[in-house]
């Protein structure tokens, strides 16, 4: 007897029809693999959509990837099962039925959720649709229903169902349909023709990973699009002499690129108010390309000017709320933290405090959140000479946000020399050894000035912060060649000055510049070589 369990991770509801245990199989369907090469290690996959095989599987990949393992990729990694090989049909199922009892009878709600999951254990709901056709750039709201390509969508993030860019976000046909839409049955007839285990977005892979994701909630936002080192840049928001340019027209060197900036739009809640000389859907278009082709696109909040207002839990609850339908509507995949000066950032003051707890609450509703931050370097190892004011005032919010962390790439500009536990005398800026030296602190720790010690951060969470060229600061450039000599040592222990790390790191993340657009206003000066040499990474 067919049984129908409906898995939705949307909102608080994991509905069961079923007597007690839940049993999870996927179809798989034979593909000729004749012309598929087989996967390799050591290959460069940067086009999304390449097919390769192993295992006797053939697997598409969804972003840039190197040396990551096809079998090893679960529901939400970077590939995704096309087929079997050996021209048979088979089917698959978890070790273990999962016992009803073991699943949470709530699940966090995400309000950008990547898909439900719809088991069935032969047929799809087959029927007559009464939905409208889904047309690209109507206003939809969330929960309504249209039809596309054959089949029936109901609408989860209201923005990017209303996208005007259909070959990302149309339903069932869109590179990143599943981050906007959830399939909801066949309109035909009969019994449909899709699998009988559809995940939104992805095509379904092992049973264990379907099984995993009904104990958490899932989103398409994320940041598991990071290649091993990364080109991280801002791009403006803003003409400030370097010109203004489309996202769309950002290199593709560049792996994440930071919107600069989010305004406070008082009492915690923020705004993003795109440049009057750019068209806001071209510029959601723009940001879906770049996410469809493997890039990271997020929003800063600060700047030299900028700032939030964090005081009290009702600024929290409206920070929260307002950055949630920012990234539900222009679709980023996560927030960076830039606060300076004049934000009050300093030891004692509210936004220490609460900046940390309105991180965790917007993780609770993105669980993939991207999130970085670009402090100034006093506000960090600065720390090392005073423990007061804004000396060292990032460090506890760097500790509260340890866990959720993607990148710390601290500003190593505009704020002269460094001190450090390495040197009698402070270290010049853009010089290999402050560079070098920048990272140690934050990789291996440092002692503080208020008799306690910084616990240093993962590898792969820290990255060198530096001005792009002459323009885009007052201080702190270094030439490419000794940045690309510091990145050297601290991945590979070559090419390193007096001052060497305890170890090479060779997951260290990479580099950040202020800005692409002054890189692209001096002829990319600074992207090519710099670029060139992190992809030459092992």
């Amino acid at each position: 007897m067919n049984k129908l369990i409906s898995l939705s991770l949307k909102g608080y509801v994991v509905s069961f029809i079923a007597l007690c245990a839940v049993t999870f199989g996927a179809q798989v369907h034979a593909i000729n693999c004749s012309n598929i090469p087989a996967w390799s290690s050591t290959t460069t996959y940067n086009v999304a959509g390449t097919q390769v095989q192993t295992a006797n599987q053939a697997y598409s990949n969804k972003w840039w990837t190197l040396n990551e393992n096809p079998t090893a990729s679960g529901q939400w990694g970077v590939w995704a099962l096309v087929g079997t090989c050996d021209g048979v049909v088979t089917s698959s199922k978890a070790a273990s039925s999962v016992p009803a009892s073991s699943v949470p009878s709530s699940v966090k709600s995400s309000t950008a959720v990547q898909s439900s999951v719809v088991m069935i254990s032969s047929s799809s709901v087959g029927g007559n649709c009464a939905s409208v056709q889904y047309v690209a750039g109507t206003t939809y709201n969330a929960g309504q229903l249209v039809q596309n390509a054959g089949n029936e969508y109901r609408c989860d993030i209201a923005g990017w169902c209303s996208s005007t860019a259909a070959w990302a976000y149309a339903p069932g046909t869109g590179s990143a349909w599943g981050s906007a839409w959830t399939l909801v049955r066949s309109c035909s007839g009969g019994a449909s023709s899709t699998p009988s285990s559809v995940v939104s977005s992805v095509k379904s892979s092992s049973p264990s990973s379907v099984a995993s994701s009904i104990s958490s909630s899932v989103s398409s936002i994320g940041n598991n699009k990071l290649p091993k080192h990364a080109l991280v840049g801002y791009w403006h928001n803003f003409d400030n002499g370097s010109g203004l340019i489309r996202v769309a027209n950002v290199d593709s060197a560049w792996d994440v690129i930071v919107v600069a900036f989010a305004d406070d739009a008082g009492n915690g809640s923020v705004a993003f108010n795109l440049d009057p000389a750019l068209n806001k859907a071209q510029f959601i278009a723009d940001v879906a390309a770049k996410r469809a082709s493997g890039k990271t696109v997020v929003l800063s909040f600060g700047g030299q000017n900028g700032t939030v207002t964090l005081n009290n839990s009702t600024n929290v609850t409206n920070f929260v709320n307002s950055t949630t339908a920012i990234m539900n509507e222009y679709g980023f995949d996560g927030i960076d933290i830039d606060l300076e000066s004049g934000a009050g950032v300093a030891w004692g003051a509210a936004v220490v405090t609460n900046l940390p707890i309105a991180v965790k609450q917007l993780k609770a509703k993105f669980p993939n959140l991207y999130l970085s931050m670009a402090p100034e370097h006093p506000y960090v190892q600065g720390g090392y000479i005073a423990a007061s004011g804004i000396w060292g005032a990032y460090l506890p919010m760097i500790d509260s946000l340890r866990n959720e962390l993607s990148i710390l790439h601290v500003q190593l500009y505009n704020n002269g020399g460094l001190s450090t536990p390495y040197s009698g005398q402070a270290l010049a800026a853009g010089s290999v050894d402050f560079m070098v030296a920048s990272i140690k602190m934050l990789i291996e720790g440092f002692p503080m000035a208020n008799n306690t010690t910084f616990q240093g951060l993962r590898p792969d969470q820290v990255a060198l912060g530096l001005p792009s060229g002459p323009s885009s600061a007052g201080s702190g450039q270094a030439t490419t060649n000794d940045i690309n000599s510091a990145v050297n040592c601290l991945a590979k222990l070559v090419s390193c000055g007096s001052i060497r790390p305890n170890q090479a790191y060779p997951t260290f993340r990479g580099v950040m510049t202020w800005s692409i657009n002054w890189d692209v206003h001096d002829g990319r000066n600074f992207s090519v070589p710099v670029g060139n040499n992190l992809k030459a990474l092992p």
